[in-house]
């Protein structure tokens, strides 16, 4: 995401990119029906960004008809989902949690897509206690990266406001502000995803504080993950799997070859934001990146025992939320890596 104003343009916006003008549940039922998949305009969403550029969703067998639409905040793609007017996204494992819990648990993780990928830049500090006073942001109120923020803040004994007063103040708001704001000196820092934090990097200059993979264990977290509905795994599973094994194909194929891959992804990139991210800028956000079909279910767990303990949802019961049959069948039921 390179062009602050037509990222802006998308947030919060469902943009149909085949053939459909609106989000509104206005598509027919049954056999029929398109295949509705949502993604972002965001390296970390790297198959889908690929599989769209390339055509490659809608040309595989037993796909049928197919729709492509894209979101910038992961609340409005799973508010899209639960609504029944997308079948299949791409998403951080925040929203989706948050969606499990509070929607009758009627969403399913059914792959894994990218791990790592968050980081905390800043300008000057270099101790956890060194941002008391300063102002730190996030993408938005309750998402991956608002989580983590709270949740290492909490761990370093600092209190968080929403205003002056406090040790930290977070505010959340859109990965383009994050780095307008950044570049102006009006924060401190922020907790985002790639390539955020290469560009707050590359851009503003500073430092990583925090690099998310440090803490969690083998360094493995889902930044992105692949979700349905149990309706549309019961009644579209035939057209989920000729999903997954393009989205498999996909990640293969970024195992194989990184720097090409990287290649294609930044080509994707540009052709939704008109601004292809500069070659060091994607180097340095794809070293943060591991393709991954695991959603690692123990650090799904872990993130749904912090979102309680900040009080974003009411429970942090998650058995069910992973369904991952389908994955299985297209690999030859052998176990996601």
């Amino acid at each position: 995401m390179s062009s602050a104003r037509p990222l802006s343009l998308l947030l919060g916006v469902c943009v149909l990119l085949t053939g459909v003008a609106s989000c509104k549940k206005d598509t027919p039922s049954g056999a029929n029906a398109p295949l509705r998949v949502a993604f972002f305009p965001n390296i970390t969403h790297a198959q889908a960004l690929v599989a769209n550029s390339e055509g490659l969703f809608a040309s595989q067998p037993g796909m049928g008809h197919l729709e492509v639409r894209q979101f910038n905040a992961g609340p409005a793609a799973m508010e899209a989902l639960v609504a029944g007017s997308v079948d299949v996204a791409y998403v951080g494992p925040g929203p989706a949690i948050n969606t499990y819990l509070k929607a009758g648990k009627e969403l399913r993780i059914i792959a894994g897509a990218v791990n790592g990928g968050a980081v905390l830049v800043v300008k000057s500090a270099k101790t956890a206690q060194e941002l008391k006073g300063k102002k730190l942001a996030t993408p938005q109120l309750g998402n991956t990266q608002d989580i983590a923020l709270r949740t290492w803040l909490k761990a370093q004994k600092l209190n968080i406001t929403a205003d002056a007063g406090g040790d930290v103040q977070v505010i959340p708001i859109s990965n383009p502000d994050i780095l307008a704001q950044y570049l102006q000196g009006a924060i401190e820092g922020a907790w985002v995803p790639e390539p955020w934090g290469a560009r707050m990097l590359a851009e503003g200059g500073g430092h990583i504080l925090v690099d998310e993979r440090d803490l969690w264990p083998d360094k493995r977290f889902p930044t992105t993950v692949v979700v349905t509905t149990k309706k549309v795994l019961e009644t579209q599973r035939s057209r989920i799997a000729a999903l997954l094994r393009i989205h498999v194909q996909l990640t293969e194929r970024w195992r194989a070859d990184p720097a090409a891959f990287a290649t294609s992804v930044n080509s994707a990139f540009g052709q939704l934001t008109r601004k292809p991210l500069p070659g060091p800028v994607l180097q340095d956000a794809f070293s943060r990146l591991e393709p991954s079909l695991d959603p690692v279910p123990s650090a799904l767990k872990t993130s749904a025992e912090h979102a309680k303990a900040l009080g974003f949802v009411p429970s942090d019961d998650i058995a069910g939320l992973v369904d991952l049959s389908v994955l299985d069948e297209v690999r030859g039921a052998t176990k996601p890596n």
